[in-house]
C-alpha cells in the first residue's frame, strides 16, 4: 500500500520534530520533509511531491496565508492548518479554510500537553482525511447571488444543517445567499472550542442574515443562524410556536461534540414536518441517522452531492440510508431549503 507523503511547514523546530515523530510512527504515512518557512517549503514541494501539507500561520519570510493563497493558485493540494489557539490564530485559520485548506488543528498548549497521545491521534486522522480530499472543490465556482423570499417565515419553520471537514466553506456558500426573512437556522459544525465564535463572527460579516454562536436558552428567530459552540451539543426545545436552544455537555456522539445526530434528532422530535435539513461535506457518518429520523418525521432532507464535497463521507452514509429526499450541489442547497417551505404551504 502506498504511504501518505507528508511535508510539515512550521518555524518551530519543536513542532517539526513532534510532527515528524507522530507521522513516522504510522504504517501508512511517511514524513518526506520539514521546512522552517514557506520559501524553503516551495522548493521542497517541487522536489518531494508530497500528498499532504501541514502549515503554520505565523512564520518568517512569508505568512502562511499568503503562501496558501499562492499554493492554491499554482499547485492545489490538501493542506491541514496547525496554528496556535489564539484570537489571531483562529481568525487566520478560518481565512485559510476559505482559501482552500482542507482542515485545521490547534497546536498543543498547556491545556493539552498532558494529552499528547490524543492530539497525535487527531493529527493522523486529519492527515488521512486530507489525503482523500478534493482540494479546491468549493472554490472558484459561480458568484454567490442573494436569494429572494416571497413572505416572512413562520415562527415554527426551522432549518437544521450539519457539516464537518470542508464545512466552514460549504456553510459560507449556503448561508450567504439567504434572505433576512428566512426561517431560523441551527447548525452543528465539527469544530473545537475557541474557533466557533470567530467563525460565527466571520459569517455574520458576510451574510444578510444574523449569524451567532448559540447561547443556552436563546430563542431561534427567523433571519438568524445559531452555530453550536465548539465542544457542546446543540439541541432545541419547542417554546410556544417557536423554539429555544439547549446546550449540553453530554458525552460525545459518533466521537463528536457537537454532534450532528444530536441536533437532527432534537429537530426531528421538536419540529418534525416544520423543518428542513441539509447534511454537508464531512468524514464519517455523523448526521446520517439523524437525517433519516428527520425524513421519517416529515421534514424535507438534503444531502450534498459528491461532486461538490471536499469529503463525501457523511452525505454518502445518509444517501445509503435513504435519508435524503434529494441530493443537491452545494450552490443549490440554500435555494432548495427555502423552496421546501413554499411546497409545504401548498400541500
Amino acid at each position: 500500500m502506498r504511504r501518505i507523503r507528508v511535508l510539515a511547514v512550521d518555524d518551530s523546530a519543536l513542532m517539526r520534530n513532534l510532527l515528524s515523530t507522530i507521522v513516522s510512527q504510522q504504517p501508512d504515512m511517511e514524513m518526506v520533509g520539514t521546512a522552517p518557512d514557506p520559501i524553503i517549503a516551495r522548493e521542497m514541494i517541487k522536489k518531494l511531491n508530497p500528498d499532504v501539507l501541514t502549515l503554520d500561520v505565523d512564520m518568517p519570510r512569508m505568512d502562511g496565508l499568503e503562501f496558501l493563497s499562492r499554493l492554491m493558485r499554482l499547485r492545489p493540494m490538501p493542506v491541514v492548518m496547525i496554528s496556535s489557539l489564539t484570537t489571531r490564530g483562529s481568525k487566520a485559520t478560518l481565512a485559510a479554510l476559505e482559501q482552500g485548506a482542507v482542515d485545521f488543528l490547534p497546536k498543543p498548549d498547556h491545556q493539552v500537553a498532558g494529552d499528547l497521545d490524543r492530539w497525535a491521534q487527531l493529527v493522523v486522522e486529519k492527515l488521512r482525511i486530507a489525503a482523500k480530499a478534493k482540494p479546491g472543490t468549493q472554490h472558484g465556482g459561480q458568484a454567490i447571488r442573494p436569494l429572494l423570499s416571497g413572505s416572512r417565515a413562520a415562527q415554527e419553520s426551522l432549518i437544521a444543517i450539519g457539516a464537518s471537514t470542508g464545512g466552514t466553506e460549504a456553510l459560507r456558500r449556503v448561508l450567504m445567499p439567504l434572505p433576512v426573512d428566512c426561517p431560523g437556522i441551527v447548525i452543528a459544525q465539527h469544530m473545537p472550542s475557541g474557533f466557533t465564535r470567530s467563525f460565527a463572527q466571520r459569517m455574520d460579516s458576510l451574510c444578510q442574515i444574523t449569524v451567532r454562536e448559540a447561547e443556552d436558552e436563546e430563542p431561534i428567530s427567523p433571519g438568524s443562524a445559531l452555530i453550536a459552540p465548539g465542544d457542546r451539543h446543540l439541541e432545541i426545545v419547542r417554546r410556544g410556536k417557536g423554539y429555544v436552544v439547549r446546550l449540553s455537555d453530554a458525552p460525545a456522539v459518533n466521537r463528536h461534540r457537537p454532534s450532528v445526530d444530536v441536533l437532527f434528532d432534537a429537530v426531528a422530535q421538536q419540529a418534525g414536518r416544520h423543518a428542513s435539513a441539509a447534511l454537508l461535506t464531512g468524514m464519517g457518518s455523523d448526521g446520517a441517522r439523524g437525517l433519516l429520523n428527520l425524513r421519517q418525521a416529515g421534514a424535507y432532507t438534503l444531502a450534498q452531492s459528491e461532486a461538490t464535497c471536499v469529503v463525501f463521507g457523511m452525505p454518502r452514509e445518509a444517501i445509503a440510508l435513504d435519508a435524503a429526499c434529494e441530493v443537491a450541489d452545494l450552490d443549490d442547497i440554500g435555494a432548495r431549503l427555502l423552496e421546501s417551505f413554499s411546497r409545504k404551504k401548498h400541500k
